[in-house]
């Protein structure tokens, strides 16, 4: 049987929009993306900080208060990843989550991935494989047909003595295509996500580390994309920025974080991916916002560079709602500063006074 090199497009997608103008409207300029799908436990541990009980309602109410922060959802954030719950509630009023992201312009995302598992063998108490293959065709039209467009997987590569191993990275980069191709077949947008962690037990490595690791991992990652005929116009990359263990003496400073990760981006990424999304990783929330705008004010760069934060774009409204109703408008307010300064960051047109001046 003979090979054609350019035969690598899906089938044709269950739906009219195009996977590559969804792509691109989730990397458009100035916009990125909101990560809100933790799960229930993650959930729950951010709401302890803030002595609240995590119940449904109050999941719910969270996430309202940040899907209706209208300024921030219609300048700044291009699309929200979902959890399974999320995708499926109503707001107090009735009206599903999903259709206020919708009027206000955010395209709904979801989270297809069941979780990071012991990877069987000798490593099994430190490194992972993500698990969630069996029953995603069926799962994927199930969330096509409740609004989601695109959909995120999350792959993890831990860094130790004589670690990460390629069992690890080719286990992970194998099932991160799987997924990406399902994605394809059923009109849903991949985000691609091999991260390379920055925090946890054994995190004492260097910069240089992550980036020799960090490129090991996308390039075995594109191979995977490339066998598995995924389309690279039609989906997003989320991988970590190439910085140092957080248990590690000497950090590095912003911009050798920005010119490293930039760097082996280029050597690692086909330009045909319309965009980048960082996610942050552990980092700060205005560490994450600086590298990310240094990157950008670099120039020359083939494929957007935006943002796909969680913890980055949430602790701060967190923090000022705290559970209580009174405190939504300041909530809204903390949560849509943030939002504007990663806009900002994703033009490369932050600094530290617009910081100051909220």
């Amino acid at each position: 049987m003979s090979f054609d090199p350019n035969d690598h497009a899906p089938t044709e997608a269950k739906m009219t929009e195009k996977l590559e103008d969804i792509a691109r409207a989730m990397v458009a300029p100035g916009k990125g993306i909101l990560a809100a799908d933790e799960s229930s436990g993650t959930i729950k541990k951010r709401f302890d900080k803030i002595n609240l009980a995590s119940t449904e309602d109050s999941r719910r109410d969270y996430r309202e208060m940040l899907f209706r922060s209208t300024d921030a959802m219609k300048n700044y954030v291009s699309g929200v990843i979902l959890y399974d719950e999320t995708i499926r509630q109503k707001a107090k009023d009735g009206t599903p989550l999903v259709d206020i992201m919708k009027a206000a312009g955010s395209i709904p995302g979801i989270k297809v991935d069941t979780g990071a598992k012991p990877l069987a063998g000798p490593t099994s108490k430190i490194e992972t494989v993500t698990e969630g293959l069996d029953g995603l065709r069926e799962r994927l039209a199930e969330y096509h047909a409740l609004g989601a467009r695109f959909a995120k997987w999350r792959g993890v590569i831990t860094i130790a003595d004589g670690l990460p191993s390629w069992n690890c990275i080719k286990a992970n980069a194998h099932g991160l295509a799987r997924y990406a191709a399902l994605c394809q077949e059923a009109g849903i947008v991949p985000i691609v996500e091999p991260e390379v962690l920055m925090d946890g037990a054994y995190c004492t490595h260097d910069i240089d580390e992550c980036y020799r690791v960090t490129e090991w991992t996308l390039r075995t990652v594109f191979r995977e994309l490339y066998d598995a005929r995924v389309s690279l116009e039609g989906m997003i990359v989320k991988p970590n920025m190439i910085v140092a263990g957080q248990k590690c003496a000497k950090q590095p400073s912003a911009a050798e974080v920005a010119e490293k990760t930039v760097r082996v981006l280029k050597s690692t990424v086909p330009s045909t991916v319309p965009g980048i999304a960082f996610l942050s990783g552990g980092q700060s929330d205005e560490v994450a916002t600086e590298h990310l705008s240094l990157m950008n004010a670099m120039g020359n760069l083939p494929w957007a560079l935006t943002f796909s934060y969680g913890r980055a774009l949430q602790a701060a409204a967190l923090q000022a709602w705290g559970g209580k109703s009174e405190n939504v408008a300041a909530g809204q307010r903390a949560f849509t500063h943030r939002a504007k300064m990663n806009s900002l960051a994703a033009l490369g047109k932050w600094d530290a006074k617009q910081e100051k001046a909220a």
